[in-house]
């Protein structure tokens, strides 16, 4: 074998004599390579490749603990065939459709060393042999020319340190013309479905000699800031923020990107809504969905629903039957809902919305009402239904997911055409539905059909953007009820206290260790080690918790001492420490192990899944937690166990796994744990704000601990001002209808 450094990575040349591996959707193979003679076994993300192509990988060789020496490859270069025994190889190996060995045979002798010359530019010459018809020549060609595009793209963007991989998701997209694409405009990569940081556009962008202040680069610019603040729960931007924060990203001038933005303006690239405050800027998706939530809510709120005439003797007779009677602000909810074709039930914990929620699906379907109760996400959705003793969806599972892996669309099979069959939708948790999500369930909903919205508008908003629920209880125009007085049974609880004292403005009582919630004094290293203490031994030799199922560690943030990085890293070694029985796998710069407690964090909606009792299916979202059941390091594959549900992940899918022992703040709602541990050191300024430590506290069922600095704690409660959104939808439907273009 011929090895030469480059960098500190090894090179190897050689001929692909077989493909053990390979997955056509990531670039992953596994293949044996001969170099000089010697056959060797080589492993990564690397594109297609086929026996008897000419390879030169860079990488290094490592011992795979099941299968011996391998060379991973961090980049793989392809080229044709370099004579008529490697073009037999490769025609032979049935990587071009309609082509066996015979046929390859009869190619390679009727055509020789000109054959692949013959198959992609001039493939109707294959008619000449026998059994090929015109309709297979193309075939042939077009698979030969779909590989070679995609071998260009990985070969093109793996330049630019993209992995191939991500070079496959972008040919997919783009299609034969990819390379040409990006020469045209390399600031498509920041976009679908690659969504690449714009430094790294811009250094394909440098290598074009593409000027700073082109417009393709301020329009790509100015895209970006919108789609990334998007990313951070923004449905839309000031004018003036938006140019100032392009102009300062770019770093250059505010008059070249006002006037690119007038063009995108001008091309529907982007939309604008006006309001008294000036011009708000949005991405045409966003702007279509606040439009069309306007308009559908206004619409309900007009329309009032003829009420039951005995509906207060129904109330009255649900009291004598459960032996208690409503608060009057949950008899003006009940009653409200039987009334209304649109309304908002919110309320903190401990103030009987669960209780008037009840009542409320009591009396609707007493009347005959069928009734649909959804959440945002699964472990919602369980909540609901436990809560409720009630069949509760998500709302993807209630509109049905429809994907298409081929144009990679995500579409809803109950929609505006074909809409779901059911009287009223109660809708819990409405402080995580974001705008798009609560667009495509209003386009579903038949004429006549109500929507009751249940939340706490003092939770985070959603993580997609828009803030809802609390926009659209600001605007006044959909008739809200708010629960306030607490319970009795509630108020002996010092984690409902303490929720409300946040919510007013007030430090929580730091509790002692026979409350059910308490504060400890701690900082740095030392709050690390009272995190990791408190989960592996101490509540659990106290309260008789299980470190796994019982305690989530929830963070402000993913960096520091106390950021979900290190407190996995910790939690992971000291709950499931590495051992001889328990196979893993290195994703990244994690390692995933048989036992280890993981979430998703993205939608996808081709992962397949079998439930217990042996229904299967196909998709897993956002913030689905489970346990890692069984590893797979030959195969590079994991079956999770997510509530019923048996997942399994393969290579193109593990890096949607993440080691859930402790988890964000964000990523928690929706869900309550039995105990939650929130450490409170050295959270980021940004971070420092009331209703994140708000729904912190709030997901604790039976124990809250919050280990951390008083003064973090101090600042967060007094903190209203962090979590501003911008969005119109409040504004829209005020007005009934603001100037938008």
């Amino acid at each position: 074998m011929d090895e030469v450094r480059s960098g500190e990575l090894l090179c190897m040349e050689g001929v692909v004599e077989n493909v053990i591996f390979e997955n056509p959707d990531t670039g992953y193979a596994v293949f044996e390579v001969n170099a000089g003679g010697e056959l060797h076994v080589v492993t990564g993300e690397v594109g297609e490749v086929n026996p008897g192509e000419s390879v030169t990988v860079y990488g290094r060789f490592e011992i795979h603990p099941a299968h011996g020496p391998q060379f991973k490859a961090e980049r793989c270069e392809v080229s044709m065939p370099q004579d008529l025994a490697a073009t037999l190889s490769y025609l032979s190996s049935g990587a071009l459709p309609y082509i066996g060995r015979a046929t390859a045979k009869k190619i390679v002798e009727r055509f020789g060393a000109d054959c692949l010359e013959v198959i992609a530019n001039d493939p109707l010459r294959l008619t000449e042999l026998r059994g090929i018809t015109p309709e297979k020549a193309k075939a042939i060609s077009n698979e030969f020319r779909r590989m070679f595009g995609v071998r260009e793209a990985v070969a093109y963007l793996g330049r630019f340190n993209i992995s191939a991989t991500q070079a496959v998701e972008v040919f997919k997209h783009f299609g034969p013309s990819t390379v040409e694409e990006i020469n045209r405009n390399p600031y498509i990569l920041c976009g679908e479905p690659l969504h690449l940081q714009f430094s790294r556009a811009d250094v394909i962008a440098a290598d074009l000699q593409i000027d700073s202040t082109d417009s393709l680069r301020v329009r790509a610019g100015l895209l970006y800031v919108l789609r990334h603040n998007a990313g951070n729960g923004h449905t839309c931007l000031p004018r003036e923020r938006l140019v100032q924060c392009t102009a300062n990203h770019l770093k250059i001038g505010t008059d070249a990107v006002d006037i690119e933005l007038d063009h995108l303006l001008d091309d529907g690239e982007a939309h604008k809504c006006t309001r008294a405050e000036g011009e708000f800027i949005f991405l045409p998706d966003l702007f279509n969905a606040e439009i069309d939530i306007a308009a559908r809510l206004w619409e309900l709120s007009r329309h009032p629903v003829t009420p039951p005439a005995d509906v207060d003797r129904s109330i009255a007779v649900l009291e004598s039957a459960q032996g208690f009677a409503y608060a009057e602000e949950q008899r003006k909810a009940i009653r409200m809902a039987m009334s209304s074709s649109v309304m908002v039930l919110t309320g903190g914990p401990g103030t009987g919305k669960t209780t008037t929620v009840n009542a409320i699906l009591s009396l609707l379907q007493h009347s005959g009402q069928r009734v649909s109760l959804c959440a945002p996400t699964g472990r919602a959705a369980k909540r609901l239904s436990e809560l409720t003793g009630q069949k509760a969806q998500t709302i993807h599972r209630l509109l049905e997911v429809d994907y298409d892996p081929q144009s990679r669309l995500l579409r809803f099979i109950h929609n505006e055409k074909n809409l779901l069959k059911c009287d009223v939708v109660v809708l819990d948790e409405m402080s995580m539905v974001d705008v798009k999500l609560f667009q495509s369930l209003l386009a579903a909903l038949r004429h006549g059909c109500r929507i009751i919205m249940v939340g706490d508008a003092d939770q985070l908003p959603s993580v997609g953007p828009g803030n809802i629920l609390g926009e659209v209880i600001q605007s006044g125009v959909v008739p809200t009820v708010r629960l306030e007085r607490i319970f009795r049974q509630s108020g002996q609880s010092l984690i409902v206290k303490n929720a409300h004292r946040i919510v007013e403005g007030f430090v929580p009582q730091k509790g002692t260790k026979e409350s059910d919630f308490f504060f400890l004094p701690s900082a740095g290293m030392a709050c690390q080690q009272l995190v990791c203490d408190l989960v592996s031994r101490r509540l659990p030799a106290t309260y008789g918790f299980d470190p796994m199922r019982d305690i989530q560690v929830l963070c402000p943030s993913k960096l520091g001492p106390v950021g979900t990085t290190e407190l996995n890293s910790c939690l992971q070694q000291l709950l499931n420490p590495p051992a001889a029985d328990k196979p893993e796998l290195e994703v990244g710069d994690r390692v995933l192990r048989q036992g280890d407690k993981v979430m998703q964090v993205r939608n996808d909606y081709l992962i397949p899944y079998e439930r217990d009792g042996g229904e299967s299916g196909v998709g897993v979202f956002n913030g689905d937690m489970g346990v890692i059941l069984q590893v797979d390091p030959a195969q590079r594959t994991l079956l999770v166990q997510m509530e019923d549900r048996k997942i399994t992940y393969g290579p193109d899918t593990l890096q949607e796994l993440e080691i859930a022992y402790a988890i964000t703040v964000h990523k928690s709602q929706g869900t309550e744990f039995t105990a939650v541990v929130m450490p409170l050191s050295g959270v980021p300024t940004m971070l420092r704000y009331r209703n994140l430590l708000y729904t912190g506290v709030t997901r604790a069922k039976k124990l809250c601990v919050l280990p951390g600095e008083l003064s973090v704690m101090e600042e967060m409660v007094a903190n209203v001002q962090k979590n501003k959104r911008y969005s119109c939808l409040c504004a829209l439907l005020g007005a009934g209808m603001a100037q938008c273009s």
